[in-house]
């Protein structure tokens, strides 16, 4: 059995996330807790008892939904299973910098404050209205990308999430991308979903936010992971920390190539995957792209149950 643990990006975050583990494993607590220190201020609260649009909010989803996907880790730690008993990590997008923090390459508290300023970047790089995103489904990555091209008219229009075969995000201005989905059921998308979003996503207006990152990322350690970690913009595996360092700036303007990186894995032997954290988008995901894997959804002391067995 070839193992890999993939971390959750944006729009799987809820109210009441990751409580039931911190209630029933102290090290899982301890996970808020040094999230809360290290941003100085009480996100905890606002993911256990507040209002969904202010945990929506980029700047507080992004280190929210870390902070719940690495208090799952340590609950199956607690339990006796180990990240080192993987063959690989990856994430979604954000999920990217949870899958480095549990591999160790990056501290928690340097993953936190990493992701606060990573939201905040990425929500005041475009200003409200300008840009948008939106899914094409029932089209593959190609057909997507040349809609997206065509639509563009001089304007930003990128393929921006290669999800799973059959889902397409694109990213862009808001105009190009509207011009998109008309193109997309023209050229026969099954669907063509403007998304509730607060900011175009990992397209060539991010640049202000990946300007932002590449100062960050030069102050922060960062160490070589435990296991390999599958690269959002890569889809292969990567170790050495100059060049995480470099895909973690990459990855804010480029497309996150999960259909690919789920593919890879498969093809390096991966049968078993165990999504860390809220939701279960990726499994979704996961199934449609490689049938012979096993999901897991990891989320809730539950879930952590029904593995021990």
């Amino acid at each position: 059995m070839s193992r890999a643990f993939v971390f959750p990006g944006q729009g799987a975050q809820t109210i009441g996330m990751g409580r039931a583990l911190a209630e029933a494993y102290p090290a899982a607590a301890a996970v808020f807790e040094e999230v809360d220190a290290a941003l100085g201020e009480k996100l905890s609260a606002l993911i256990w008892e507040g209002e969904a649009e202010a945990l929506t909010l980029t700047a507080n989803a992004q280190p929210a939904l870390m902070a719940t996907s690495i208090a799952a880790l340590r609950a199956l730690e607690a339990e006796g299973f180990s990240v080192r008993d993987a063959a690989f990590v990856a994430g979604h997008s954000l999920g990217e910098y949870s899958a480095l923090c549990a591999a160790g390459s990056i501290s928690l508290a340097d993953t936190a404050r990493l992701l606060r300023l990573r939201g905040t970047a990425m929500q005041s790089a475009v200003p409200v209205g300008v840009g948008a995103m939106a899914a094409l489904l029932g089209l593959d990555f190609e057909a997507a990308t040349a809609v997206a091209e065509e639509a563009a008219q001089g304007e930003i229009c990128q393929a921006a999430n290669d999800n799973d075969p059959g889902q397409v995000v694109i990213s862009g201005h808001k105009d190009a991308v509207e011009r998109a989905t008309v193109l997309a059921k023209e050229k026969g998308a099954k669907r063509a979903v403007m998304l509730p979003v607060s900011a175009p996503f990992h397209c060539a207006l991010m640049q202000p936010a990946a300007e932002a990152m590449a100062q960050a990322l030069a102050e922060v350690e960062i160490l070589a992971p435990a296991v390999p970690l599958v690269s959002n913009v890569r889809a292969c595996a990567v170790s050495a920390p100059d060049e995480i360092r470099e895909l973690l700036v990459a990855q804010v303007t480029g497309s996150v190539r999960w259909r690919e990186s789920v593919a890879w894995m498969a093809g390096q032997g991966v049968d078993e995957i165990w999504e860390i954290g809220a939701g279960k988008a990726l499994s979704g995901m996961i199934r449609r792209i490689a049938k012979d894997v096993t999901c897991r959804a990891v989320g809730t002391p539950e879930d952590i149950a029904a593995l021990k067995g």
